[in-house]
């Protein structure tokens, strides 16, 4: 249970990630990812990289600029832009259902313009799941300077949209519906140089 606690990617640039382990027993047709980062990076960097043998940008949580977000899913993207942090934790949730092809961002419990992305997709169920790294190939390919530096926290991954209810919810750390990556229940392997910490500050 990693409650209160965060991964510290303390090297830039890092070949360090955590794999985590999901119970996926079919394809995804809609979902729902959420995570908390604190960096002080400028560079692109990869949050939250979901590649399958097909596909390495099957889910993707990319940060190119620190004024922007993109999130790819069947290796397409959107693009969100936001203002530009200020050097504060970012609480980020994106979702995405294939009957409408609707792509939802939050970013700190607030909802952004929604855009279209892939319709009529289907996300493959036998997948790689890497924080801290963005795969070129299944499970690695990494490029260094795409690579995390600093704290992520509250990591989730549902296989539904949440309601704007509980996006809200899952920015203020309240109960959240059962999740197929849970923080609270994560099965995860770390690979390099990344430490479980407590939380500095709620």
């Amino acid at each position: 249970d990693l409650y209160r606690k965060v991964f510290v990617f303390r090297k830039d640039p890092s070949d360090a990630y955590v794999v985590l382990r999901a119970r996926l027993e079919q394809p995804l047709h809609n979902f729902t990812v959420c995570l908390r980062s604190y960096t002080d990076l400028t560079r692109p960097h990869s949050l939250f990289s979901y590649a399958t043998k097909t596909q390495d940008n099957e889910i993707l949580l990319f940060k190119p600029k620190p004024e922007e977000y993109r999130f790819y899913v069947g290796g397409k993207f959107v693009t969100f832009r936001v203002p530009e942090g200020r050097r504060d934790w970012e609480h980020v949730c994106a979702s995405w259902e294939s009957a409408t092809g609707i792509a939802e961002f939050w970013l700190n419990g607030k909802p952004w313009p929604r855009k279209g992305l892939q319709r009529g997709y289907t996300v493959g169920s036998t997948a790689a799941i890497l924080l801290g790294q963005e795969q070129d190939s299944f499970g690695g390919g990494f490029d260094l300077y795409n690579s995390f530096s600093g704290e992520l926290t509250d990591v989730y991954l549902w296989d539904a949209g949440l309601s704007p209810d509980k996006m809200r919810a899952a920015f203020l750390s309240l109960r959240l519906p059962p999740a197929l990556l849970a923080w609270n229940s994560l099965s995860y392997e770390v690979k390099g140089d990344v430490v479980v910490k407590s939380r500095l500050r709620e």
